[in-house]
């Protein structure tokens, strides 16, 4: 079907959700930015023309527009309009998830870890991504943050067999990522690890810790390794930014 014989595009319809609807229009127009569809110094339409083709009010267009301001993707003038000051997202990415061995066990370069918190003596743990392995008796809980070039890219769970927590120190904890973790403590062999990975968006907590903008994409990844006893001796969240994180798989 050539362009000019497909139908009219419908209007959007921004009452199938209860996110407000200037962050679902903040998202609708990142993404347009993302995509080159609105291009780097180009002038994006009017308050009058979005509000006309979003059907909602020019002051929730504003506040959308004032989203994106504040994220730096944008420059307003008066009497002049607005214009896009940022190179789409696919020139900013270098998140990469790993989906071998090898690369989960590398740090990444130029990555510094911030650890947020731990809790002991923990007995319920993130389910697996399988049926795998015996629980262990309790587990060490410790929150930690990534940062790289001044910016938050992941925050991340780990649920650590306690019994081997005395083998991991403080400076394993903050250059080792969770699996290196588990599988550089003496005496453990990691003989099973599994890797699950979602799309989903910010929550207030996620959005502060990461500073995203509510509702913004994520990428969540479970990861888990039991040992050779046949132990679910790790299980960790990570919550990865939308807008730096890649995937690639290699088919063949």
């Amino acid at each position: 079907m050539s362009l000019a014989a497909r139908p009219a595009a419908s209007a959007i319809d921004l009452n199938r959700s209860a996110v407000s609807r200037y962050i679902q229009l903040a998202t609708l127009f990142r993404r347009r930015i993302e995509q080159g569809v609105w291009k780097t110094g180009a002038q994006i339409p009017t308050v009058d023309d979005l509000a006309a083709e979003c059907g909602v009010a020019r002051a929730t267009i504003r506040q959308a527009l004032g989203q994106l301001e504040a994220e730096g993707l944008i420059e307003r003038f008066r009497a002049k309009g607005t214009f896009v000051r940022q190179p789409p997202t696919e020139n900013r990415i270098w998140c990469e998830v790993e989906t071998d061995w090898t690369g989960l066990l590398r740090a990444r370069d130029g990555a510094e870890i911030e650890v947020l918190g731990e809790t002991r003596g923990v007995l319920e743990i993130p389910a697996p991504p399988s049926e795998m392995g015996v629980k262990a008796p309790r587990y060490a809980h410790i929150r930690r943050r990534h940062w790289r070039d001044g910016q938050p890219f992941l925050v991340t769970e780990v649920f650590l067999d306690q019994r081997l927590r005395a083998k991991v120190t403080a400076a394993d904890l903050r250059g080792k990522t969770a699996l290196k973790l588990a599988s550089g403590i003496p005496g453990v062999q990691i003989t099973e690890a599994w890797q699950t990975l979602t799309i989903g968006t910010a929550d207030v907590e996620t959005a502060t810790a990461l500073q995203l903008p509510l509702n913004a994409p994520v990428a969540l990844v479970r990861r888990a390794a039991m040992d050779q006893n046949g132990v679910l001796i790790l299980v960790a969240d990570g919550i990865y930014r939308g807008d730096v994180v890649r995937i690639d798989i290699k088919l063949r």
